[in-house]
């Protein structure tokens, strides 16, 4: 089965225009990036996919060895540019996708032009003179609780995710969302999310990179995005004045201007 297939891939704007792929956070599919992609498809060749596991993706596309670290999910992404033989590429990633798109660049940075990382963290867990926002206890407990009642931990942390009380709309979509993924599947990507230690990749990511971050975030902090501009080599934060883990849900147009200005800036310059 070809990645288009595989991956249930979206592409649409204009022929040759340069491409910008979205990927998405745990628990998503494509059609969290649907007030976002389709801004940009006047300009740019737009593709957006689920990964194994998510969305429309072929359920035989999952595999619980190379789908336990996010370096398999970086591996899902690099396929669907291979298939289209993207260049240039400007890549936009979600949460735990900002960091597997970052890996994604840093394993074939020739076809790579930008990254875009909306709420990144390299690491979830606090530790001594860092800053990830849980304590590793929260951690165990979270996927304790994902595992042994995932349809009610989804009901409970997504409209914390997402923040925004007083727009419950967007809690209960992201609820949908998670809901409509298999529990083991998700309990596995989350082990892989939670878990991680990608630090030492970001001061290897080898192409400009804008940093997007909103002013309250609980899953990750404004000392986490921070931290993440500090260290990838050529990076630009920029603190959107949103709530919530999920700008491109609960700030679209924030969203889409901050990336929009940043690129344009780019070739300005």
């Amino acid at each position: 089965m070809d990645a288009m297939t595989r991956h249930h891939v979206t592409v649409r704007g204009p022929d040759g225009a340069r491409p910008i792929v979205f990927a998405h956070g745990f628990g998503c599919d494509q059609t969290m990036w649907r007030h976002v992609a389709p801004e940009f498809a006047d300009r740019y060749r737009v593709v957006t996919f689920d990964f194994a596991g998510a969305g429309g993706s072929d359920p035989t596309a999952y595999d619980p060895a190379r789908h336990a670290s996010l370096e398999g999910y970086a591996e899902d992404l690099l396929d669907v540019v291979r298939a289209l033989d993207l260049r240039d590429v400007v890549l936009v990633g979600h949460s735990v996708a900002a960091m597997i798109a970052a890996l994604a660049t840093i394993a074939e940075p020739d076809r790579f032009g930008s990254l875009v990382m909306v709420g990144p963290s390299p690491r979830y867990i606090d530790e001594d003179g860092y800053t990830g926002g849980f304590a590793r206890e929260d951690i165990d407990e979270l996927l304790g609780s994902l595992a042994s009642n995932y349809l009610g931990w989804s009901s409970a942390m997504a409209p914390v995710i997402v923040g925004n009380p007083d727009r419950p709309e967007l809690g209960h979509e992201l609820t949908e969302a998670f809901c409509r993924t298999d529990p083991d599947i998700a309990r596995r990507f989350a082990e892989a999310t939670f878990l991680s230690d990608n630090r030492a990749d970001l001061p290897r990511v080898p192409v400009p990179t804008l940093v997007l971050q909103c002013r309250e975030d609980v899953i990750a902090p404004l000392a986490v995005g921070e931290y993440v501009a500090d260290q990838v080599p050529d990076a630009t934060l920029v603190v959107l004045e949103a709530t919530g883990h999920c700008p491109q849900l609960s700030a679209p147009e924030l969203t889409t201007a901050a990336i929009d200005t940043w690129l344009g800036d780019r070739v300005a310059a």
